[in-house]
């Protein structure tokens, strides 16, 4: 029984200590753990920059976005990385289909994205027929 009514005591006084400090800092008390130390001021909570997105999130978005302004079917990423801004990407699409396909016209541009994968600028840099070949 003694040892019931000293720990209900203790558990008063952190009770009771935990209150007062709460109140010396302006806090609110929550029953949790206070993040800041006596005498310490508690540090403003800063919002974290959203996370840059994966290369295979840029890749599709800069295809589908590229797509959508030429009209073009579909396309696919030959080369991309990371830039100062952003990213740089190479795409390769379909501008005429012709029969055989081996004829139809190809196009590649390269484009310019933001950190979130945003399209910023775009230019074609080779125009060529399926059927070639690069030497």
């Amino acid at each position: 029984m003694a040892s019931e009514t000293a720990s209900d005591t203790t558990a008063e006084r952190t009770s009771e200590r935990s209150k007062a400090r709460s109140a010396s800092t302006g806090e609110k008390s929550t029953g949790e753990k206070s993040e800041t130390r006596e005498g310490e001021r508690p540090r403003p909570r800063t919002k974290r920059a959203p996370a840059k997105p994966s290369m295979r999130v840029v890749m599709s978005k800069a295809v589908e976005e590229l797509c959508e302004l030429l009209r073009c079917p579909s396309g696919s990423v030959s080369a991309i990385k990371p830039s100062d801004s952003g990213w740089t990407a190479d795409i390769e699409v379909m501008e005429l289909e012709r029969i055989p396909d081996t004829s139809s016209v190809m196009a590649s541009y390269r484009v310019q994205l933001d950190e979130r994968g945003e399209l910023t600028g775009y230019e074609r840099t080779r125009r060529y027929q399926r059927g070639a070949v690069d030497r």
